[in-house]
């Protein structure tokens, strides 16, 4: 089972950066346990939100060639907690891409205030004996069709990006 930590992307610019949308709801069983008697969404998801709506831009960059994890939170600064009825603004922006790896500049808004900020590093895996597939294309697939990626990404020279730009699976 996968875990959606982001809601939608807003924005979904290849190779640069990209904005989701997380809303922070009662409905969430976490909320519930993390702080009993205290709902504030768990800083670790906020991370995994950001790290969620980081990874699939840099998948996309990288032209899907490789397994991408994340390695390192190499900084995080968190300025007040999410609580329900806050809708967080992910935004993320894509610092150094290679073939091994990337950085990530990352914040986390609700509505005007910064409400986190950090910088993750990707390690970008080629698939082996060692390295399981961690994601078959149908599901890539189905992760983009329900954040709404194709409705608003757009290339470097501001066309459109078509649903079938993801290759197809290698046996």
């Amino acid at each position: 089972m996968r875990w959606f930590w982001i809601d939608r992307y807003e924005e979904f610019r290849r190779c640069r950066d990209a904005t989701a949308i997380k809303a922070v709801t009662l409905a969430e069983e976490h909320l519930h346990d993390h702080f009993p008697g205290l709902p504030v969404m768990p800083n670790s998801l906020v991370l995994e939100g950001l790290a969620q709506t980081a990874g699939l831009l840099v998948i996309d960059a990288i032209d899907y060639a490789r397994q991408v994890v994340l390695a390192k939170v190499t900084k995080s600064e968190f300025f007040f907690d999410a609580m329900p009825g806050d809708v967080l603004r992910y935004h993320v922006e894509i610092l150094e891409l290679n073939e091994s790896g990337s950085m990530v500049k990352a914040t986390s808004m609700v509505g005007d205030r910064l409400q986190a900020e950090a910088e993750l590093v990707f390690g970008h895996l080629v698939e082996s004996g060692l390295v399981p597939k961690l994601m078959s294309r149908k599901e890539l697939m189905t992760w983009y069709d329900n954040l709404h990626v194709f409705e608003v990404a757009v290339d470097l020279d501001g066309s459109r990006v078509p649903y079938d730009r993801v290759p197809p699976e290698v046996n």
